[in-house]
């Protein structure tokens, strides 16, 4: 076998990695998308500082891609066989992360939706750390999606507790 023919193999190999963690992340964003605040939100009581509603789909299709290629950084070092541990982390807070719009746009639970995004939080903290040993620049990315859970934290607590 050449080199050429390895090397795009391999090539192949990574795309299709790529494409898989994206197409993951992806179907998450759009079972999130199912769940849209609709009425029951709009009647909510919410603090000056939440964001307008439009500013929510490019955030999280910005995050969502960079969740993505975090993943994939790390996917590459060695598939799952080697990165079991942050792999799962990873797969872990994605599933809360899928959970958070069912649960507070589809159930009507602020109160749940906060036990759930404190799990999305705690282990995207695990997620970030191990990938930081794996990859800094993986876990760098993971940084502004850290963020952005830390505040969509403070607005569901603030919601839960102005409704409550």
């Amino acid at each position: 076998m050449s080199i050429n023919t390895t090397w795009d193999l391999s090539r192949r190999g990574l795309a299709i990695g790529f494409i898989s963690w994206l197409g993951l992340c992806f179907t998450v964003a759009m079972l999130g998308g199912l769940f849209m605040p609709g009425e029951w939100y709009t009647q909510l009581k919410k603090p000056p500082w939440n964001p307008p509603n439009w500013i929510f789909g490019p955030v999280w299709t910005v995050l969502y891609v960079i969740m993505a290629v975090s993943a994939w950084m790390v996917w590459k070092n060695g598939r799952f066989k080697i990165q079991r541990l942050p792999l799962t982390l990873f797969l872990v807070q994605l599933f809360f992360n899928s959970l958070w719009s069912p649960i507070f746009f589809g159930l009507h639970n602020p109160l749940l939706a906060l036990a759930d995004i404190l799990l999305l939080w705690s282990t995207l903290v695990g997620t970030l750390v191990v990938f930081w040993k794996v990859d800094v620049m993986a876990a760098l990315l993971l940084v502004p999606y850290g963020a952005w859970v830390t505040f969509a934290a403070v607005l569901n607590f603030t919601i839960w507790r102005l409704n409550a």
